[in-house]
């Protein structure tokens, strides 16, 4: 069965020629959003997707319609594949079930793995460079140092519950114990992140 899927940008756009390319290719049914091609999930996309069948032919008029990204586009030919779906696009002329087909769609696999590796490359020389002047990566600790010695005092005075410290820093159990554990004196024991003393809940 041939499903055509459509996609225009925004509700005052016209999906009359991508329709209209798509009736004329054969499609039996087809499945139009209005949406941006950046959001991740398209209604009529996911239900086209679910619908699909072995043997079924997806056909866009043109590639962009389909994915938000090569890697998006990448991974939907991936699905195709797998669930034994072909697929084809109008204005490119790309055909999955020719040997021309495959080879455009394995170039543009190979491209969207350098996009991945160049990320990559750039994310590993950015968190070298913040190391070098001193930065660590990671996610910024929910207390101060501060915050975590006045917790610290608090649970040695032995006034107040874990409980209690937790709400007065508005942050969970696991922080504080993690806070404890941290400014622990070497010769003493705190009990493990989320495993109250006993006696201090």
């Amino acid at each position: 069965m041939l499903i055509g899927y459509a996609r225009v940008s925004t509700l005052e756009q016209n999906e009359d020629l991508q329709v209209d390319a798509l009736k004329k290719a054969g499609c039996e049914k087809i499945y139009t959003d209005h949406a941006s091609g950046a959001k991740e999930h398209r209604p009529q996309l996911d239900e086209m997707l679910r619908s699909l069948r072995e043997g079924d032919t997806v056909v866009v008029w043109k590639l962009d319609r389909m994915g938000r990204s090569l890697q998006n586009l990448v991974n939907l030919m991936n699905r195709f594949q797998q669930a034994g779906v072909n697929f084809r696009s109008i204005t490119e002329s790309i055909d999955a079930t020719t040997s021309g087909g495959m080879l455009v769609y394995n170039i543009f696999a190979a491209m969207a793995q350098f996009e991945r590796d160049l990320i990559r490359e750039r994310t590993n020389a950015g968190l070298q460079a913040a190391r070098r002047r001193g930065r660590k990566g990671g996610r910024k600790p929910k207390l101060t140092q501060a915050q975590a010695k006045r917790a610290r005092e608090l649970y040695d005075s032995g006034t107040v519950t874990v409980n209690e410290i937790a709400s007065q820093f508005n942050v969970g159990r696991t922080t504080i114990y993690r806070a404890l554990d941290n400014t622990k004196d070497e010769k003493e024991k705190v009990p493990g992140a989320g495993r109250p003393a006993p006696g201090r809940p």
